[in-house]
């Protein structure tokens, strides 16, 4: 995001599966990432804010960022 924004992540693990929610405070606009509940909880929040940028981009007539190469 190039300006900064407030963001609320929302954790909750069901059984062996963890579920982040990154929500964007100005909007209201929610993003989420489902892993397994032994993965890193900061991973699956990078993922989750990574999810609700592209999203918010999206929504502000910015054109999608292309995928990266691995």
């Amino acid at each position: 995001m190039a300006a900064r924004r407030e963001v609320y992540f929302e954790i909750a693990r069901l059984g062996d599966v963890m579920r982040v929610s990154a929500i964007d405070a100005e909007t209201g606009i929610e993003a989420a990432a489902i892993g397994p509940a032994a993965a890193l909880q900061s991973d699956l929040e990078r993922i989750a804010l990574g999810k609700l940028e592209r999203k918010l981009a999206t929504q502000n007539g910015s054109p999608p960022r292309p995928g990266r190469v691995v």
